[in-house]
């Protein structure tokens, strides 16, 4: 083969798709790198939880449900956290709860939804997180899906505007399917979060990716410093110094 036909097979190929690890590390390592305000004192952080609960979901529906308490439980001596659980499911049927403060409250809720098939509606709970922070702060939006459906620049679009309003979208891929993954990039980049994949089996990197974002939502860089464990050891080590002022 001859160097420019070399050229052109390495060209053809597809470029090598980080290890898993290495794009949940890198995720961790962003998330510790995003300015966030503390809320005001005495006030629960404020996020919404958005699963996607269509047919191939109910595994990781379930997964999601038993892992709810753990972002309450990493926020408790931040002043709490606020979670509104939304979900889509079936033909056109979306639906989200109200701003919650009780783990056990939300995994009730949780365990009375089961899955059914139909298309996602990510837009649907973008524009819920939309509506939320445009009446009181949100601090991030957290998506768990394993497909997408839906016009990607659309949900651009609602992502960008969320950015602005100060509220990352933080997407959780779960699978490999790769039209999904590109999506879920594009729109935490374009709000200002994080993408990371987990796989199926890991139920450990979820719970901790999910209380990452709980504590950044709750209480900011600081409070991720504090956080125990190794997910938060990584992050503390790579937090940037504060800015010089101006």
């Amino acid at each position: 083969m001859s160097a420019s036909q070399e050229n052109m097979h390495d060209m053809a190929q597809p470029p090598a798709r980080p290890a898993p690890s290495t794009e949940v590390a890198a995720f961790l390592e962003k998330v510790a790198r995003m300015p966030a305000a503390r809320p005001e004192r005495g006030r629960p952080g404020r996020l919404v939880f958005a699963v996607d609960a269509t047919a191939s979901r109910q595994p990781a529906w379930d997964r999601a449900c038993a892992l709810t308490g753990e972002m309450f439980l990493a926020t408790r001596d931040l002043g709490g956290l606020a979670v509104s659980l939304a979900y889509w499911r079936g033909f056109l049927e979306f639906a989200a709860t109200p701003f919650l403060t009780d783990g056990a409250e939300l995994a009730r809720r949780m365990a009375t939804v089961s899955c059914l098939g139909g298309q996602t509606q990510i837009l649907r709970a973008l524009r819920h997180a939309m509506n939320e922070t445009r009446q009181d702060k949100v601090g991030a939006l957290v998506l768990v899906g394993d497909a997408v459906e839906e016009d990607v620049d659309a949900l651009c679009h609602a992502a960008g505007e969320l950015g602005l309003f100060g509220t990352p979208v933080f997407c959780f891929h779960e699978g490999s399917d790769t039209v999904a993954g590109n999506a879920f990039r594009q729109m935490a980049k374009v709000s200002g979060g994080a993408y990371a994949p987990f796989d199926s089996a890991a139920a450990g990197t979820l719970r901790d990716l999910l209380r990452a974002v709980a504590v950044f939502a709750a209480g900011g860089r600081a409070a991720l410093a504090a956080l125990p464990g190794a997910a938060a050891a990584r992050i503390a080590g790579q937090l940037p110094g504060p800015k010089a002022a101006r």
